[in-house]
């Protein structure tokens, strides 16, 4: 009997313990939709997040099912076409980190209007920029929100290149910056510009000087098909539809793997052509 007993409740457990997985299956398969994150990750810019929700790829609600703050749950409604994630709720200082993860259903994707909230936006205000005969660009700034690299441009073969980049300090107070430039003949020109998330350029005002560099010549030898130049210099070389095929700096430019046809070359402060017969 005891063991009788003892077999019909063995057999019951398992029966149970079955059931138990097979619901615990259904369940996991069923949730396992709920396994898409977008992560949005930077410092507070006083700035909040605006998403734009999915319907579910079943056709039952929303595709968000859940928002976390620095591993907050949020209290936004996230059963909606679209809503804010109200950032200032949290009483963030500027520069504080923030990571929002936006937890969603598999088969949908949400989309988030501005993806660059916490990304810091250029806010300088460049009290001075001069260059030294030397070469030796100096800036000062007030008013940095955030670190954002300060790029390093010079006006030249009817263009402003991009030279170099220094990391901003990203602080409101008075800020110091130096770069050694390379100075062309005659009239030099400069400035520096940060870049927001969306592309958009803060720029200071431009720096003139006058420079004691010797003009550099150019010959082109056909026969080793190299352009040569009297001093180093920074160059480009182009073919005739304008795309850049070789970029440097040095007193010479190998051409012979180059195809035959007209090509420009820019350098010191001038653009030449030469033909590759």
């Amino acid at each position: 009997m005891g063991k009788n007993e003892f077999g019909v409740k063995n057999r019951c457990s398992c029966n149970f313990l079955l059931r138990a997985l097979l619901v615990v299956s259904l369940w996991l398969v069923a949730s396992g939709s709920q396994a898409g994150n977008i992560v949005i990750e930077g410092r507070y810019q006083k700035k909040n997040i605006f998403v734009v929700n999915a319907n579910a790829a079943d056709g039952v609600g929303f595709c968000i099912y859940q928002i976390t703050v620095n591993s907050l749950v949020a209290s936004d409604d996230v059963n909606t076409q679209a809503f804010e994630i109200d950032l200032s709720l949290y009483k963030f200082k500027v520069g504080d980190p923030v990571t929002v993860i936006i937890k969603h259903k598999d088969g949908c994707v949400p989309r988030v209007l501005n993806p660059g909230a916490l990304e810091p936006s250029p806010s300088f205000e460049c009290q001075r920029i001069e260059c030294s005969r030397t070469g030796n660009l100096t800036w000062e700034t007030l008013n940095e929100e955030g670190k954002i690299a300060f790029t390093i441009q010079q006006y030249k073969w009817n263009k402003w290149v991009s030279i170099g980049e220094v990391m901003g300090n990203g602080t409101p107070a008075k800020n110091s910056y130096n770069f050694q430039v390379q100075l062309t003949s005659g009239s030099n020109r400069f400035r520096v510009v940060q870049k927001s998330f969306d592309g958009e350029l803060r720029k200071s005002q431009n720096c003139d000087m006058q420079s004691d560099v010797e003009p550099v010549a150019m010959r082109y030898d056909k026969k080793s098909r190299k352009i040569s130049f009297t001093a180093e210099t920074n160059f480009e070389l182009y073919n005739s539809f304008g795309q850049i095929v070789k970029r440097g700096r040095g007193i010479e430019v190998e051409c012979l793997s180059l195809p035959k046809g007209d090509y420009f070359i820019s350098y010191d402060c001038k653009t030449d052509k030469i033909t590759r017969k």
